[in-house]
């Protein structure tokens, strides 16, 4: 099994504040693997740092066979949803999606209709974002990330604030794409919302990285 995501040994401080201690993880092709800590526990800056957001001080980070900082500065084939994402809250979901997918045109038009589908939004519905559920924001957050049709996916706290149906409906829809190939990183302050859905767990605490 090819592995897709490679953190070794990765340090991270702000203010002379370390937040990541010796980080090391591994994502495998066609894995889902979670992230849980609590709030502060340091997972949306290794997030970040994966994806090219922020530069580790030290230790090293490998996606797609390429090490972030020095063969590419942000890496290829990557959807992510980091912290809450921003979107227009007077606008539709589709033109909030159309808006990002404008920048690049990477994609045929299509992929708005069909991401929106996938993650079981009406690219018709005229309803404003800002008049939109928690469960709505987060499937378009997930929209938002497979826009341009990445390999992989970095999902942060995307269950944060779902009710139980939701909930249960946001389990279905990332275990849906990862069976349809997408490799998933997906964190969690709640272990509990995530373990039914991956293949392995890490927690960070205060920065230090174990495997559940």
């Amino acid at each position: 099994m090819n592995t897709t995501i490679l953190v070794r040994n990765v340090n991270k401080s702000f203010r002379n504040v370390q937040v990541l201690k010796d980080v090391s993880m591994s994502v495998n092709s066609g894995e889902i693997v979670g992230l849980v800590g609590n709030n502060g526990s340091g997972k949306s800056v290794l997030l970040k740092c994966i994806c090219g957001l922020i530069k580790p001080d030290s230790g090293q980070i490998i996606v797609h066979e390429k090490n972030i900082g020095k063969d590419i500065d942000f890496p290829d084939n990557i959807g992510a949803i980091i912290e809450s994402p921003g979107f227009l809250p007077q606008r539709s979901g589709y033109t909030n999606l159309y808006y990002l997918w404008s920048i690049n045109r990477r994609q045929p038009k299509g992929i708005i209709d069909e991401v929106m589908n996938i993650v079981g939004l009406d690219p018709k519905e005229k309803k404003k974002v800002g008049k939109y559920s928690m469960g709505m924001r987060q499937r378009l957050g997930i929209a938002q990330a497979l826009i341009e049709n990445p390999k992989t996916l970095i999902l942060d706290e995307p269950f944060n604030g779902l009710d139980k149906h939701a909930l249960h409906d946001m389990r279905l829809l990332v275990m849906r794409l990862n069976k349809e190939g997408k490799t998933i990183i997906i964190s969690s302050h709640n272990p509990q919302d995530i373990n039914t859905c991956c293949s392995r767990v890490y927690e960070l605490d205060e920065g230090v990285m174990s495997l559940l």
